[in-house]
């Protein structure tokens, strides 16, 4: 009886849902063309990973922008430089808002942190907080010292190692990056260090535990996630979903208001972002809650360690497939800098060839290959083509970064590119419009400075004659498939500075 039931249910769903999506189908008149679409799974059926790679190769026959079914829910797809300009500035404030995924419901405290908020006063105040408070110029130049010390203990690490060997040494890099930024970010959120080998390292076991934090959001975030646009399988809770959303949740909510309530006990401020916020609560508490303050902190961990640490592998392994690249860079900062003292963050901007490789590196291997998602508020068009209201609009960054009409040899890594004036100005790494990312500051800081230093203070060549492998994975992040190992000896000139 339980059985027949069961299927009873199962079937009236679906009947439910295919009935709704006919319905769907038959209201919206010229929405943008896409593939044939199966009832309730929509075309979800035909998405493989990456999934930027997967939407590029449906708008080979669809167009640059075009139309699928995530189950129930529309996406317009957008990979083209004129659409994506129409719906950032006439569409920008249409689509300014963010869909509500479960994910964001349960861990971003319902959809009320910088990143998920629907468009409105509160994300303007949370927009105003972080860009006066937490990532403006000022704010960024007072954390200037420890950006600066944690990228010289990965220098300083790198050339002990290295002179002990007295040989090239084999190094595996993705892990020293993601350490590196981890805690850059966690210094910079609470003025604590937590990997590494010296006396100031914190927990090292919380520090894994907000790892795998980061690790399942990335997993279960975004498109990630079926039962984002299968309601049946939330009904059925296929997988436990509900009950790992609200752990992951109560995970990442007690390890935010430990770092808050350490804080507050402290007898005296010190330069964090924590501190800062909490200073603000007291003359204005209605501003700056525990939970704003708990948001900014998990969005700070998460959008600032693996988008960075992620783009300095791919800049690093792109270097050496290029190795004429990498010695044009040497010699620039030999020339500009030379070797009696280390670079210095103010010092990129006199090093074009040095950002126009990070600008290349964002090109080619964009840290979000799919921006954020939008949610279209009213009833707009893009192309000519009707978006109804409730449509996601997914951009295809990674698609429009190699695209031959917007660039010139556009797989190839060139950053000589970027030596035409507005070439930059094509970049949509870092998103658009009102919802923009506000840590593009930063996170040009933290990667410029880092592949300077590496640059300016090794030899560095692949570990084998074949070339460095580029295939992507999947993830939010876009990670490589093959985490890179490469050789590294510490330069002669620049010993004595380091290891001194």
């Amino acid at each position: 009886m339980i059985t027949f039931l069961f299927y009873y249910s199962l079937l009236s769903l679906a009947f439910f849902f295919a009935l709704k999506l006919l319905l769907q189908n038959k209201k919206f008149t010229n929405i943008p063309p896409g593939p044939p679409s199966l009832p309730i799974l929509g075309n979800l059926h035909q998405l493989g990973k990456p999934l930027h790679q997967a939407l590029h190769r449906i708008s080979q026959s669809y167009g640059e922008v075009f139309s699928l079914w995530f189950g129930s829910r529309l996406f317009v797809i957008v990979s083209s430089q004129s659409a994506v300009q129409e719906c950032f500035t006439k569409n920008d404030i249409v689509l300014a808002n963010r869909p509500r995924f479960l994910i964001g419901e349960y861990v971003a405290y319902n959809c009320t942190t910088l990143t998920l908020a629907p468009y409105g006063d509160h994300w303007r105040n949370l927009r105003r907080i972080t860009a006066l408070e937490v990532l403006s110029n000022y704010r960024l130049n007072k954390f200037l010292e420890m950006r600066r010390e944690e990228v010289k203990r990965l220098v300083q690490k790198l050339a002990q190692e290295s002179v002990h060997k007295d040989q090239f040494l084999k190094v595996e890099m993705k892990s020293r990056f993601s350490e590196l930024t981890f805690n850059i970010i966690m210094r910079m959120i609470s003025g604590k260090r937590y990997w590494g080998d010296d006396n100031e390292v914190g927990d090292v076991e919380e520090a894994r535990k907000i790892r795998e934090i980061i690790k399942e959001l990335v997993s279960l975030g975004g498109a990630n996630n079926s039962a984002d646009f299968l309601p049946i399988l939330w009904w059925f809770d296929f997988g436990h979903l509900e009950k790992k959303l609200k752990g992951l949740a109560k995970r990442a909510d007690g390890f935010s208001q430990g770092l808050i309530d350490e804080h507050r006990r402290a007898k005296q401020r010190a330069n964090t972002m924590i501190d800062h916020l909490l200073s603000l609560q007291e003359s204005q508490p209605e501003y700056y809650t525990d939970q704003i303050i708990k948001g900014l902190i998990l969005v700070m961990v998460f959008a600032g360690t693996d988008t960075s640490s992620v783009t300095l592998e791919w800049a690093m392994s792109s270097l050496l497939n290029n190795p004429h690249v990498l010695e044009k860079a040497k010699k620039e900062i030999d020339t500009h800098i030379g070797q009696e003292r280390l670079i210095d963050e103010p010092e990129i901007s006199k090093l074009p060839y040095l950002q126009n490789i990070v600008s290349e590196t964002l090109r080619l291997h964009p840290a979000l290959p799919l921006l954020l998602a939008h949610e279209a508020s009213n009833d707009c068009t893009i192309s000519g083509y009707n978006v109804p209201r409730g449509t996601i609009v997914l951009i295809n960054a990674w698609a429009n970064h190699r695209d031959p009409q917007l660039w010139s040899d556009p797989t190839s890594f060139k950053p000589e590119r970027f030596e035409k004036e507005g070439e930059a100005n094509k970049l949509i790494t870092f998103g658009l419009g009102r919802r923009a990312c506000p840590g593009e500051s930063l996170a040009q800081r933290t990667v410029g400075l880092t592949l300077g230093l590496l640059i300016q203070c090794f030899e560095w060549k692949r570990v084998s004659e074949e070339e460095i492998d580029m295939t992507e994975g999947a993830g939010a992040t876009m990670p490589k498939v093959i985490p890179l190992e490469a050789m590294c000896r510490a330069r002669h000139p620049i010993i004595n500075m380091l290891l001194s």
